[in-house]
């Protein structure tokens, strides 16, 4: 796509749909045209404020927008965007891509069929290219990632893996050569079981990988306090990243970029990641910040390690 102002639209009028709304109406480029619910006053109350038309017929707002994130529910993703896709419009689902490796399949397949960028938001990868994380020139030895939530109703669909640990899963791929070849892993369900489909609240994870290295995950969504850190161990040094206070301590000899937090990515990484999306869209990158087929990839894992912890 090559025209000079793109037509967005974003499916959910949740929380996340709201974020991604807004990023549509920031960014140069594109508008923000169309918002899809199946309740349309909740499309509305998201829509009329940011100057967009809200729909609760998918066929009539996928022919009003030239480009399409999808923010619903996790166990929804696959449903709209393949049907996002089929139509021919490029899609950027949050994460994760899917629920199943069977719909990340269909997603990845049907993007390639039709010659469109499928892109999955798994921003803190953003993070790591501002830092400069991902240009160490060596293969790291050991990852050990925290990434825990306080108790929040959202999100419930899904398990801890899919709904924080996903991010971590994402970055390990992102830094290691290698492929996983044993996971091993324990976690728990420890929030009410009222719920239809109760899932795993908390994880801990141990994935080794075919080169030697070793990925440890922990995660929680019932924790006292929020926490993000994460330490990667290379031959020559260890850098150690405090992703809240967005910090970081290298040891290694390979420069690092100390003030990325002033970067536009780190500012903004949700917004770069959308951005990257367009510009892949519009043909002025070759793919976005994380493709279906990397976030395919991480879902494998993610499910290895929901097996693993008894999920």
């Amino acid at each position: 796509m090559t025209q000079d102002v793109l037509k967005a639209g974003v499916v959910g009028a949740g929380v996340f749909g709201g974020y991604h709304a807004k990023k549509y109406v920031e960014l140069d480029g594109v508008v923000l045209t169309a918002v899809f619910d199946i309740d349309l006053p909740r499309a509305q109350a998201l829509a009329e404020p940011l100057g967009a038309q809200a729909f609760d017929d998918m066929d009539a707002f996928l022919a009003a927008i030239d480009v399409v994130t999808v923010a619903t529910p996790a166990v929804h993703h696959a449903k709209a965007g393949l049907t996002a896709l089929r139509a021919g419009k490029p899609v950027y689902s949050e994460k994760p891509l899917a629920v199943t490796p069977d719909d990340a399949d269909a997603l990845v397949a049907a993007a390639a069929r039709a010659g469109l960028p499928l892109a999955c938001g798994h921003q803190e990868r953003v993070v790591f290219q501002a830092m400069g994380l991902l240009d160490i020139p060596e293969q790291p030895l050991r990852m050990e990632a925290v990434r825990r939530g306080t108790p929040s109703d959202r999100n419930l669909d899904v398990s801890v893996v899919l709904d924080l640990m996903i991010h971590d899963i994402d970055l390990a791929l992102a830094l290691c050569d290698g492929e996983p070849v044993t996971v091993e892993g324990e976690g728990a369900i420890t929030r009410s079981t009222s719920l239809a489909n109760p899932s795993l609240d908390w994880v801990k994870a141990e994935a080794t990988f075919d080169n030697g290295f070793t990925a440890v995950f922990d995660s929680s969504r019932v924790a006292e306090a929020r926490e993000r850190t994460m330490k990667v161990v290379y031959p020559s040094g260890e850098v150690e990243i405090d992703f809240l206070a967005r910090t970081f301590r290298n040891t290694t000899p390979f420069p690092l970029i100390e003030n990325f937090t002033e970067t536009p990515a780190g500012k903004d990484p949700l917004g770069q990641s959308v951005a990257g999306f367009l510009k892949a869209v519009r043909g002025e990158a070759p793919r976005p910040v994380v493709t279906g087929e990397e976030a395919a990839r991480a879902l494998d894992l993610g499910l290895a390690v929901e097996q693993a912890a008894g999920g």
